[in-house]
């Protein structure tokens, strides 16, 4: 029997070998055991203080919550400046949806449809239906085909559907017939969007580098580098919050410590009609006369508020003309337009007491009368523009210390800081009249100081900012009151609350009430009196009052010499003269003989004053001249559902209302022909397409290119307005 044996035998050894590996098993669970019971040990108590003391770094560390900027705002509460949230949207290409694997006939029709859309709306070339070629090389059936014929690894990870797209366009999308119906199945929809906040500017390039831009710094940080998005940074952007680290179930986790705080929202001064007045007609002028670049600024008389400010320079290699440089506020050597002033220094230094008294205007100091000599009275002098008679008269109270005359102006407040908002602001430059020289102690003769001082009281050897030059005509015109020139008026919290700033005075007063008034006559004889410098600038419907001022401009760049080949052409004033609610001065430089200081820079103050009269806006009520006053009511681009029970209440008869459909039809150009801008903006923009230029003031006239045109997305259409 020996069998049984032999299998009780082996049925023993395997036992053996299983008991022994079971002892191997548990012998290595043991040993890992041991080890994780170890190093918890080591990990709880040895190591314990140094785990302890990192936990405490991550649990201190702080992660930067950036706040929202604010807007800036025109007069009327028109935004200026704003963020919008845009997005990139992308298409995942390995999406599941898309297939893993070969798809079928189904699946092919579905993403054909799909591209034909995408080709409609998205193009992937904006030359795509030029030729079968393009169309073969840039069409989404073409991507589709080429991606989905292989294998979920090989294809491209996402494709751009469009760049900085407003969440209007991102959702429409969303809603076509592949994308709707899919369901989340771990992944989401293959169509997703990159959010990124930016800053717009809806009125495009108006009042540009008033307003100012923005850029994003190597912090992330948005910041302001021109206009009031510079001079205003620390209050639009707002305080940046804090989140810390806190743990949580599955790790840290940032939590809100402090929030935010949003930036202010700044109302400014600008109005948005004057702007688009001023801009049109200092862009007219500078045109026809070929000038190299010009600058203006309307100031309300009595708050001392910006209305209107622009800047415009010929690029010289396109010729055409741009938002440029801010020179309001940079130092030119002013010209004529700063006998005025010093004629306010002469009258309250008591030099001369009524503008009735004369002066001799015979040659002096190398400077002739170019209106003749002989014995001029102040207004005489003024609406001449002479030389001799404004250096005469102020050599009475500064020919034995020439240097004080700049003392006198500074204790006008001629050199403090403005603080209008705008930046790049610079102080007037007066030199001093030492008797010796500042750096080398040379002695400096009394001849050539008091030379000096002539030219400096007829506008040379001196430099003024236009803002600084007007600041002192407002003052004459707010009967002597000197108010400080702001681009600001409120600032608002994101709760809404607003802050007005108050008027703030430079000097309260700057001269008295009768200084104000002599000067002002004086500067009334400089357009109304038949030998005034300005009498070509006469107009009864606005009677305004200014001075005219031309100097050759110092070239700094090559020759540093005078450049008797150009002119710098200027005009400064207020209307309207018996009432005066607006200051104003222009500033350009043109070839010499191109125009004149009263025919260039002083049209554009004139034609912008009668623009303002014929709307309405120099008083209430306005008498309307027949030109602008139209003969029966009309009714632009009304929205407004219940227009029909509006015009029946106010009595008016035969009112004319505008069509003012909405109806935009992809890759058309729309028809805004009766809209007012803003709302002709939004139908363009709802049409996807760009304004390049807009022309003109009042309501849209035409559209080009014209009204249904063809047109691909993202083109450019230039408008012009018209008042009706």
């Amino acid at each position: 029997m020996p069998r049984p044996a032999t299998k009780k035998k082996k049925t023993l050894n395997n036992r053996q070998h299983i008991m022994a590996r079971y002892g191997c098993i548990v012998s290595l669970f043991l040993l890992v055991a041991f080890g994780v019971v170890a190093k918890l040990a080591i990990t709880t108590i040895i190591d314990a203080p140094a785990w302890n003391e990192r936990a405490a770094k991550e649990m201190k560390k702080t992660v930067p919550l950036y706040p929202e900027r604010g807007s800036i705002l025109a007069s009327n509460g028109n935004i200026l400046a704003c963020n919008q949230t845009l997005y990139d949207v992308r298409i995942d290409m390995r999406h599941p949806r898309f297939g893993l694997g070969k798809l079928d006939a189904e699946k092919w029709a579905q993403l054909d449809t799909l591209a034909d859309s995408l080709n409609k709306y998205y193009p992937r070339n904006p030359h795509i239906f030029e030729s079968a070629d393009s169309m073969d090389r840039y069409s989404w059936r073409t991507l589709f085909h080429d991606q989905f014929s292989r294998r979920n690894k090989d294809r491209r990870k996402t494709v751009k559907v469009g760049l900085k797209l407003p969440k209007e366009e991102f959702e429409r999308i969303r809603r076509w017939p592949f994308f709707k119906e899919i369901k989340s199945n771990g992944r989401g929809c293959p169509i997703y969007a990159e959010d990124h906040v930016v800053r717009i500017y809806p009125f495009g390039d108006m009042a540009r580098l008033s307003i100012g831009r923005v850029y994003e710094n190597k912090e992330g940080r948005i910041t302001g580098y021109a206009g009031l998005e510079k001079a205003l940074d620390s209050l639009l952007y707002g305080k940046v919050g804090r989140a810390k680290k806190v743990a949580m179930n599955n790790g840290f986790a940032n939590w809100v410590d402090i929030p935010p705080v949003r930036g202010y929202d700044i109302l400014s001064t600008i109005d948005i009609d004057i702007q688009d007045i001023l801009e049109e007609e200092l862009l007219n002028m500078c045109d026809s006369v070929h000038a190299d670049w010009g600058t203006a600024i309307i100031m309300e008389v009595a708050t001392g508020e910006i209305k209107a400010i622009s800047n415009v320079e010929r690029n010289p290699e396109t010729g055409v003309y741009e938002e440029a440089m801010n020179r309001a506020v940079q130092p030119f050597e002013p010209g004529s337009v700063m006998k005025p002033i010093a004629l306010m220094v002469a009258f309250e230094d008591g030099l001369v007491k009524r503008n009735t008294d004369t002066e001799d205007c015979s040659p002096f100091m190398r400077t002739s009368d170019h209106a003749g000599g002989g014995r001029k009275t102040m207004r005489q002098i003024i609406a001449t523009s002479s030389n001799t008679g404004i250096a005469r008269v102020i050599f009475r109270g500064y020919r034995e210390h020439p240097e004080k005359y700049r003392d006198r102006l500074a204790t006008m407040g001629f050199f403090e800081p403005m603080h209008s908002g705008i930046g790049g602001e610079q102080l007037p430059r007066v030199p001093i009249l030492y008797d010796r020289h500042p750096k080398t102690g040379a002695p400096i003769t009394m001849t050539a100081r008091h030379l000096d001082l002539a030219r400096q009281a007829y506008g040379y050897n001196t430099e003024v900012p236009p803002l600084y030059t007007l600041s002192y005509y407002n003052a004459i015109a707010n009967k002597g009151r000197y108010v400080r020139p702001h681009l600001v008026r409120a600032l608002r919290d994101e709760e809404g609350r607003d802050s007005v700033l108050n008027i703030t005075y430079i000097r309260d007063p700057l001269c008295s009430e009768q200084t104000a008034q002599q000067v002002k006559e004086c500067l009334y004889d400089v357009v109304w009196d038949k030998r005034g410098t300005a009498r070509a600038l006469q107009d009864d419907r606005v009677k305004i009052c200014g001075k005219t001022g031309t100097a050759i401009p110092y070239d700094f760049e090559h020759t540093h010499a005078y450049d008797h080949s150009k002119r710098r052409f200027a005009f400064a004033g207020f209307y309207p003269y018996d009432n005066p609610r607006y200051s104003c001065m222009v500033l350009m430089t043109a070839p010499a003989g191109s125009t004149s200081a009263a025919r260039g820079s002083g049209r554009v103050l004139l034609n912008t004053a009668l623009k303002l009269y014929a709307r309405g806006l120099l008083s209430d009520p306005v008498e309307y001249t027949a030109e602008a006053s139209p003969k029966s009511p009309q009714i632009y681009g009304s929205k407004v559902a219940s227009i029909a029970s509006l015009v029946n209440r106010l009595g008016l008869k035969n009112a004319r209302k505008f069509r003012t459909s909405d109806k935009v039809t992809p890759g058309f150009v729309p028809d805004p022909v009766g809209l007012d801008l803003p709302s002709a903006l939004a139908l363009i923009e709802k049409a996807g397409l760009n304004v390049a230029a807009v022309d003109g003031t009042g309501y849209v006239a035409a559209i080009t290119p014209a009204a249904g045109s063809k047109i691909e997305k993202g083109g450019k259409v230039r408008l012009t307005l018209k008042w009706k």
